[in-house]
């Protein structure tokens, strides 16, 4: 694989026929989805919960995910998208910020609970594993849209990129990192122990309140610490504070929210649901 991405040129479209074009990104974004959701079904027997309610809250969680992924895109590159008002709506090109997605999801997931009677942290833990899984998939779009690439490389895993995709700072170099990578593969092991930790505790009938919400926080901790990380290298422009980019910045309060819950979340603490 190294060798592959070191040396293969991506391009966003994948098919064109006539004026339509399948990009890249809306495929690998739309297989996101659907492994995700395979996870979240298989997880949903160990929960008792039936595929008719998985299904429904999917759906809710797919379309309001899209957008809050969207607005909080647009949000971070106003300027950009005052200019271009269209694109706001070309998703297929790229633009769908995780964070965004994340804070829309918590409020469906918060809203569906309520009006399900089903318990705010089972819903999220059975959620999340699939999350980390489409975003391990999705991430893949960015690559073959010559996006979200990190500083200049000579690595054998470099990934190239064309001259009107490069920063103006790094015009002359070839080979940059591939951040999309890191992050892919990062989700995908956070993917791989939430879903083995669900069998591990089923197998012990400690699938209560507390594993519940430990699980989702681990998810919060875990994929912050990676996007916090893989933005001291990332190029895409990004507003700063306290000298650190945007990102990395939400990524530090939902590590310190998490570690507030843990502690001083009366479920997290004890073993009764």
């Amino acid at each position: 694989m190294i060798n592959w991405l070191h040396n293969f040129n991506p391009q966003p479209i994948l098919l064109a026929l006539g004026p339509i074009h399948i990009y890249w990104y809306g495929l690998m974004v739309v297989l996101g989805i659907v492994a995700g959701l395979l996870a979240i079904l298989r997880l949903a027997k160990l929960y008792n919960l039936n595929r008719e309610l998985v299904f429904d809250l999917a759906f809710w969680l797919i379309i309001f995910g899209l957008i809050g992924a969207r607005l909080y895109d647009v949000g971070l590159n106003l300027s950009f998208y005052l200019a271009h008002p269209l694109q706001v709506l070309e998703i297929w090109r790229g633009g769908l910020a995780i964070h965004g997605a994340v804070i829309a999801g918590l409020i469906v997931v918060f809203v569906f609970a309520r009006r399900k009677k089903i318990n705010f942290w089972q819903l999220t833990s059975l959620m999340v594993p699939g999350l980390a899984l489409g975003q391990a998939i999705g991430r893949w779009g960015n690559y073959f849209n010559q996006e979200i690439f990190g500083l200049p490389t000579n690595l054998p895993w470099g990934i190239p990129i064309d001259l009107l995709n490069r920063p103006a700072p790094y015009i002359t170099n070839q080979f940059f990192q591939p951040t999309f990578l890191y992050e892919s593969l990062g989700c995908l092991l956070i993917f791989a122990l939430l879903f083995g930790l669900n069998f591990y505790f089923a197998r012990r009938d400690r699938l209560n309140l507390r594993f519940f919400v430990w699980l989702t926080l681990i998810y919060m901790i875990l994929y912050s610490i990676l996007r916090f990380l893989a933005e001291f290298i990332r190029l895409d422009p990004a507003p700063y504070l306290f000298g650190l980019r945007w990102p990395q910045i939400i990524s530090l309060l939902l590590i310190g929210l998490s570690i507030i819950i843990l502690i001083f979340y009366p479920h997290a603490r004890s073993e009764k649901d």
